[in-house]
């Protein structure tokens, strides 16, 4: 006798009832579907391939703990369930005054909460995720498990005491070259140790670093001076990497220009000072581009350097050094490479040229001339042209840039094909897009670090964490003056790079034959030769006292040209150029250069 539908339908709600039950006081789903490899005793490590969308994290829990809350949350409903029944108006009452403190309570947990699993919320997105999912192909998990149940790695495992662990299959069906290869190109690794456990139940794969560079390095470090005085005169030490390695780029061989990106306080200037400073020593010159004015006070009176502060003086410099590298092409190719190969310093001295802040300077440099230039003259710059230029020449004009930016963007260094000219790029504090936008072949991008004085030295498609030499300003100017340099000379006498000026307005014949002394015309033109007393008429804001003062102490201060008497002479153009370039900074020394009044005796 058949049963009617009324009764097969009670008899099938009866049995999903007893199997629910069943798999709630066993700790299971209440579908009674085993999605992930957990035990009533024994948390899961992953998702059953059987298993049909996203696993929630509870059924990754042991059956024994999925039962205790169940029976929690039962437990709570009834006694409030009697409560109310046996004292509703209490029940009522509690409900009234102790459930918005109880609201308040839960809002203000979940926000500590959620601030302090911020770094593990990023960690999970930025790092273990991916991770998981170039892992779990090759080890044969389901991409539906969730990563943080097999892939243990901590917030800080790019330092040297981090450990990763890795949670394996029991088949050991996978090849572990691979895994190794896998793991250090997603967690950006260097230098790392693997050590795998595979006998037994409890397998799994720790993963530790090395070394890393030191937290600190001086001049006064251990071996540390013998090594920065060992360094080829082509290749200047930048720091110490993994291992207390030498990290070093080579202008003639790895790249002739070096960008340094990084942020306000990232020691943009300490990273050039330390590799400026060697090239002094060795006898290079430099100029440096400083719009800032301030950034390189070490490097004032240094032979060899060339000081530009004013965006009149950079944009002039830019193109006498355009011009040199021009007839340093022409040299090159009469010399030919054979004596280029052995004597290359034939072209010229090496010349470094310091950029800083070019974000900054670059639209100086358009405005300057946007003020100055006349009709028929180009619509850019002659100076950003001569820096494309310079970027453009091959090692063997011995022109190097040195160039910093807080933004390198394409449109920030005159456009992408100048920027490929930077093979060497030094990042620091560097933000994701900004590491993507600079060195993209570089991929995943290493964590970045405030550590002070760590930078990431990418060269040929490697990056390489570098412990940056920290010299102060007196240890590099020290550094510096101990070589051997080309002939002195101030930042307004470039003898090795003239700028060719236009020809001079014809002047009148003179009215009585010519004194053998030098002639001091009263019309300050550029190239008269004039004293301190009549240089009071074109520098306003100096004092003769504080001129005095800056002969016989600014290192900066021009050379005289001639004598009449007892009185030197200058010309007019290169007192104009010093006041312009002289350092704002304010001085506890009598009669600073800044001063105005009588106060320097």
């Amino acid at each position: 006798m058949s049963s009617s539908p009324l009764a097969r339908d009670l008899d099938e709600a009866l049995d999903t009832m007893a199997t629910a039950t069943g798999n709630f006081f066993t700790g299971q789903d209440l579908d009674g579907v085993q999605r992930t490899d957990a035990t009533f005793w024994r948390p899961g490590t992953r998702a059953l391939a059987t298993a049909d969308g996203p696993v929630r994290r509870a059924s990754y829990r042991a059956g024994w703990q999925r039962l205790v809350v169940r029976a929690a949350t039962l437990a709570a409903a009834g006694g409030g369930s009697y409560g109310y029944w046996q004292h509703p108006e209490a029940a009522l009452q509690a409900l009234t005054y102790g459930g918005p403190v109880a609201a308040a309570a839960a809002a203000a947990g979940g926000i500590a909460l959620g601030m302090a699993g911020r770094e593990r919320r990023e960690l999970l997105r930025e790092w273990v995720e991916p991770l998981h999912q170039a892992l779990a192909g090759p080890l044969g998990i389901p991409e539906a498990s969730d990563p943080r149940r097999y892939l243990h790695v901590p917030v800080n495992f790019t330092d040297d005491d981090a450990e990763i662990r890795i949670d394996l299959p029991a088949h050991l069906k996978f090849n572990r070259d691979q895994i190794a290869e896998l793991v250090m190109q997603k967690l950006a690794l260097q230098n790392a140790a693997f050590s795998w456990r595979l006998a037994g139940r409890d397998t799994h794969l720790l993963v530790k670093k090395k070394h890393q560079p030191p937290a600190r390095l001086s001049l006064h470090d251990p071996d540390v001076r013998d090594l920065l005085a060992g360094m080829p005169e082509s290749a200047p030490l930048i720091g110490l990497g993994a291992g207390k390695k030498p990290v070093s780029v080579d202008l003639d061989h790895d790249s002739p220009h070096v960008l340094i990106s990084a942020g306000t306080g990232g020691g943009k200037s300490t990273i050039l000072r330390t590799i400026a400073c060697q090239f002094l020593r060795n006898g290079a010159e430099a100029f440096i581009l400083d719009f800032k004015r301030i950034s390189h006070t070490w490097a004032r009176g240094v032979p060899g350097v060339t000081y530009c502060r004013d965006i009149a003086d950079i944009h002039d410099a830019l193109l006498r050094l355009g011009h040199e590298g021009q007839r340093r092409i022409r040299l090159a190719e009469q010399l030919g490479d054979d004596v280029l190969a052995c004597e290359p310093e034939k072209v010229g001295p090496r010349t470094v040229i310091l950029l800083e802040e070019v974000n900054a300077t670059m639209k100086q440099l358009a405005r300057y001339w946007d003020k100055i230039r006349e009709t028929g003259d180009p619509k850019t710059s002659p100076a950003i042209d001569a820096l494309a230029e310079i970027l453009f020449m091959g090692r063997q004009v011995r022109l190097h840039v040195l160039l910093v930016a807080q933004s390198a963007t394409a449109r920030a260094l005159g456009g992408p094909e100048m920027r490929e000219n930077f093979s060497t790029r030094i990042l620091v504090r560097y933000t994701l897009n900004a590491w993507r936008m600079l060195v993209p072949e570089v991929h995943p991008a290493p964590k970045p670090t405030r550590h002070p004085g760590r930078v990431q030295v990418v060269l040929g498609g490697t990056a390489r964490e570098t412990q940056v030499l920290n010299l102060s300003e007196a240890e590099a100017r020290a550094w510096a003056m101990a070589g051997t340099h080309p002939k002195a000379r101030t930042a307004q006498e470039p003898a090795e790079i003239p700028l060719p000026k236009p020809a001079p307005a014809p002047k009148p014949a003179p009215s009585s034959p010519p004194t053998p002394q030098a002639t001091v015309h009263t019309s300050n033109n550029d190239d008269d030769l004039i004293g301190l007393r009549q240089a009071r008429e074109d520098l306003p804001s100096i004092s003769l006292a504080a001129l005095r003062w800056a002969r016989a102490n600014d290192p900066d201060f021009p050379q005289p040209q001639d004598k009449r008497g007892n009185e030197f002479l200058y010309r007019t153009s290169d007192l104009k150029r010093w006041e312009r370039n002289r350092p704002r900074t304010s001085s506890s020394a009598p009669g600073h250069a800044n001063d105005t009044g009588d106060a320097c005796q």
